[in-house]
Formats: C-alpha cells, sequence, structure tokens
C-alpha cells in the first residue's frame, strides 16, 4: 500500500501541473514516464522516467538537509546512460511528502569531485537535499530539464548536466 501512495503522491503533482503520465505496469527501475505539453496543448518531444521509492522511517542527515537513499549501482549506470532525464524520488509516507534527485547531474557532480559512485559495490547511498520538495513547481522544473536533454539531443546542449 505505501508503494502506490508513493505512485499516487508524484502522479497527483505530475496531474496538477496539467501534464500527463504513464505508470509502468513491469518495474525494471523506472516507474513512471512523464508527457508535457506546450501553450497550445501540444505534445512536447520527449518525456521524463521516474524511479519512486517509498519509507515510513525517512533517514535524515547532516542538520536535516538531505535524506539517504540507497540504491542498487547497476540501477545508477542504467539511469546515468539515459537520454532523458530520470528523477529518483523518496516519498515519506508518515509525512506524505516526497523529495527528488536529478540523477544524471548528481552522479556528474559526484565524478566531478572525484567520488566515484559507481565503483566495485552492489548498492550506495544518495544523498537527496531536502529542498528539492516534490511539488508542481518542481514538476515545471523537470520538464525544462528534460527540455535541454531535447534540445542536446536535437544539437544543442544541456545546461544543467
Amino acid at each position: 500500500m505505501l508503494a502506490d501512495l508513493s505512485i499516487n503522491h508524484v502522479e497527483r503533482q505530475i496531474l496538477l501541473r496539467g501534464f500527463a503520465l504513464n505508470r509502468l505496469d513491469t518495474d525494471y527501475g523506472i516507474d513512471l514516464l512523464m508527457l508535457t505539453y506546450n501553450d497550445r496543448g501540444e505534445v512536447e518531444n520527449g518525456h521524463v522516467l521516474f524511479q519512486v521509492k517509498a519509507t515510513d522511517s525517512l533517514q535524515v542527515l547532516h542538520q536535516a538537509t538531505s535524506i539517504a537513499c540507497r540504491v542498487e549501482v547497476a540501477d545508477l549506470k542504467s539511469w546515468q546512460d539515459e537520454w532523458l532525464p530520470v528523477i529518483l524520488v523518496v516519498y515519506d509516507g508518515q509525512r506524505n511528502k516526497a523529495y527528488w534527485l536529478y540523477v544524471q547531474k548528481y552522479v556528474e557532480e559526484k565524478n566531478v569531485s572525484g567520488e566515484d559512485i559507481l565503483a566495485d559495490q552492489d548498492r550506495v547511498t544518495v544523498r537527496i537535499p531536502m529542498t528539492n520538495r516534490l511539488d508542481r513547481k518542481a514538476v515545471e522544473r523537470f520538464r525544462q530539464i528534460r527540455n535541454q536533454h531535447v534540445a542536446f539531443m536535437q544539437g544543442g546542449s544541456v545546461h544543467e548536466r
């Protein structure tokens, strides 16, 4: 039931922003696909991928500034190689709140800082800033990130990455 509530929480924010989504029946590291529309109501190219995790015991770190989330390194490697943005969401079932992490940017920043989080290990702890609350503003942010990915695929550059 907690897993269903977590997916429902993300779906609600996407729908409240006026976008569409598809729930994947089989979870191979991705739970949802978000589709967006332009101001004329036309479907925009690309989508945003979501992996949603749920907990009743949120692990808050560093004086309540970030959340710890354990993920499979194999999943991180797969998400890092996606052409479109992957957003990891952690849902706090006790408080009915969710927090997000732009996976590709996170992995890139860790690599630049010299921290190889994709080293020979099965699982790794990622830190999600508590300021990254999943709400309608965040959903719009995901759209902007996706637009940057699409521009990159069309020969431009991805500014966020």
